[in-house]
């Protein structure tokens, strides 16, 4: 399928409303028409953890969000992305307990990825160990096996819980090659065509390396789930937090990308205002990528922006929002930290709160996101400028929550009644309706501290203006047989 060039939403099934009819009513009478681009839902399906991305299943929508035929009804007015979790699936899964259960004796036994798979042993090599990207303190979890007592040492990539919740899987199984295909053409039946491949980089795992898009091998995995994916009718976005270098050999095979470095690049501008790193950012971009602000994990910084940001820069910054009262997701590994020791992975914070909750900054940083090229990609709480929900972080212990909020429509309808959402929402509708954003996009010569650019097409022109000193935001418009205009976002 084609990928539409228009806004689309990023949400939790819960956090318009409560569940996925309130979320279906919400987009519905709240904000008609505003992302036919897609839906992003991030996972509605039965988890033990991570907030839906420790799947249980794939077959069934958690019952306290709702039912496939909720996601059925929003996929009718705007396609639905869903995430499926190639890394990994819950140890509360039917597969994982029964491997826990019988351990090798178990039909599922090689759907799981043991130390021995890969080193040949139960014991590996502490050098190769301090050569992994962790995202814990260990990659692996022991599970204790249930009619023998034996502990299972299972490689566990991500997870908060110990052992972890997550359970890695062995992609290169004939196991792992059943389910995927089984699941793919599950989600293909019930009208899903858009599929984000989460933490598809950690999938491949090889002695002596990162275990972090490990080449030639990921490219092996990517071809084949792309033919998978292709045989239904399906358009895939792989997920991989890394450098330009990784993104732009995932472009030149074809594959979508993330724009990682842009909200980092834009949040930048902003606070320190200086415009030219991000007009470099702009002028290199391609389309065929998405791009976004904000989303439910934090602003990326390193991998994405390794050898791309000023050292005393970055600490400015990233100061800045612990001052506005953003929290860190670090690095864990001592070897993918930089040399002075800067080590934030992810700036946990939500957008609007990073911009010191200034109105003005608010818009110019979702102006310069929709007129990036790219599909651009609008996180909820973005959408509704929500602040920092320390609330919520102290209630679940889980950083992440700080841009997580879960509002009601009482709230949501508070919201809306906010000078800057409406200014948002004209803004989406503009980047949603006008011609020129179809056409060519350059990046213009502007004042010192100004990002000028444009879009131009047959059916039009549309150049925005954002002065970084006083946070204007000015758009003008030209359609043929129309007058100019200008407009103040």
């Amino acid at each position: 399928m084609a990928v539409s060039n228009q806004v689309h939403l990023i949400t939790y099934p819960d956090s318009l409303g409560g569940s996925l009819a309130a979320l279906r009513q919400v987009l519905g009478s709240r904000f008609p028409g505003l992302f036919p681009g897609g839906i992003h839902l991030l996972p509605p399906f039965p988890s033990s953890g991570d907030r839906g991305f420790a799947p249980l299943t794939y077959e069934e929508i958690e019952p306290a969000f709702g039912t496939w035929n909720d996601v059925q009804g929003i996929n009718e007015t705007a396609p639905v992305m869903l995430d499926l979790m190639v890394n990994h699936m819950s140890r509360q899964s039917a597969a994982a307990q029964d491997f826990l259960a019988v351990g090798r004796r178990s039909r599922y036994a090689d759907l799981f990825l043991t130390p021995e798979k890969v080193w040949g042993g139960d014991t590996p090599p502490a050098a190769d160990i301090g050569k992994i990207f962790l995202r814990r303190g260990s990659p692996f979890s022991g599970y204790r096996q249930g009619d023998t007592g034996e502990e299972l040492q299972l490689w566990t990539t991500f997870g908060s819980q110990h052992p972890s919740e997550q359970i890695d899987l062995d992609w290169r199984s004939p196991a792992y090659r059943r389910f995927m295909t089984e699941t793919l053409g599950s989600l293909r039946q019930r009208g899903i065509r858009l599929l984000r491949l989460d933490a598809v980089g950690y999938v491949v795992k090889k002695a002596g390396t990162s275990c972090f898009f490990v080449e030639p091998e990921i490219w092996e995995y990517l071809a084949w789930i792309r033919g998978l994916a292709d045989e239904r009718g399906m358009e895939i976005l792989p997920e991989v937090h890394a450098g330009p270098a990784v993104q732009g050999a995932l472009a030149a095979h074809g594959y979508w990308v993330y724009d990682f470095v842009l909200p980092y690049r834009v949040l930048e501008a902003l606070v320190v205002g200086d415009p030219l790193a991000l007009r470099r950012h702009l002028a290199g971009r391609t389309g065929r990528q998405f791009t976004m602000l904000d989303c439910h994990d934090g602003i990326p910084v390193k991998p994405d922006l390794d050898g791309l940001y000023d050292a005393e820069r970055v600490r400015r910054v990233t100061e800045v929002c612990r001052e506005r009262g953003a929290r860190f997701n670090r690095v864990v590994s001592a070897s993918h930290r930089d040399g002075d020791g800067f080590d934030v992975h992810q700036i946990n914070c939500s957008y609007y709160s990073a911009l010191g909750e200034d109105d003005d900054a608010c818009v110019a940083a979702r102006a310069l996101q929709v007129f990036a090229p790219g599909v651009p990609q609008v996180y909820y709480v973005g959408l509704l400028a929500g602040g920092n929900d320390v609330a919520a972080v102290r209630r679940t212990g889980e950083e992440r929550e700080i841009n997580r909020h879960n509002y009601s429509t009482e709230e949501i309808d508070a919201n809306l009644r906010r000078p800057v959402v409406q200014r948002l929402v004209r803004l989406l509708r503009l980047r949603n309706g006008h011609p020129a954003f179809g056409g060519v996009f350059r990046v213009l010569p502007a004042g010192a501290s100004e990002v000028r650019v444009q879009w131009q097409a047959p059916g039009g022109t549309c150049t925005l203006t954002v002065d970084l000193s006083s946070r204007a935001s000015v758009v003008e418009s030209a359609e043929p047989g129309r007058p100019v205009l200008r407009e103040k976002l």
